[in-house]
């Protein structure tokens, strides 16, 4: 049996695609070049070959059943999120939540809205409802 490799985080750049994936579901190059484009000028070309280095690593998926390409996410953006955090958790605060948290909320002010629901998630934690 193969030996499994865990998956690469994705690269700044990457992960502008796999949002615009995630939003879309499925997409050929040309309609992730187009919902880029308005955010930062890219080339057509750079995100075909992102895209192509994307599903090398295993980001993507891509089916090459018709002339256009038509890839897809092949990462959850709930999984993508929780690995990033994690390894932003390990390097940069040992491991603490606490630090990680902190160091957020004095970085950017929080909504009430955000705040509220920061507060709903630490009642839920301390009922025993999440870990």
């Amino acid at each position: 049996m193969p030996k499994r490799h865990p998956l690469p985080q994705p690269t700044t750049a990457e992960l502008e695609i796999l949002r615009a994936l995630w939003r879309r579901g499925a997409a050929t190059v040309r309609e992730v070049h187009e919902e880029l484009r308005p955010g930062r000028p890219v080339g057509y070309t750079t995100v075909l070959k992102l895209m192509q280095i994307m599903a090398e690593k295993g980001l993507v998926t891509r089916d090459q059943s018709a002339r256009t390409h038509v890839y897809k996410a092949a990462v959850s953006e709930k999984s993508t999120r929780r690995r990033l955090v994690s390894d932003l958790l390990d390097r940069a605060f040992d491991g603490s939540a606490l630090g990680l948290v902190m160091q957020a909320l004095s970085a950017r002010r929080a909504s009430a809205e955000e705040i509220e629901r920061i507060r709903e998630l630490l009642d839920e934690m301390e009922k025993g409802g999440r870990s």
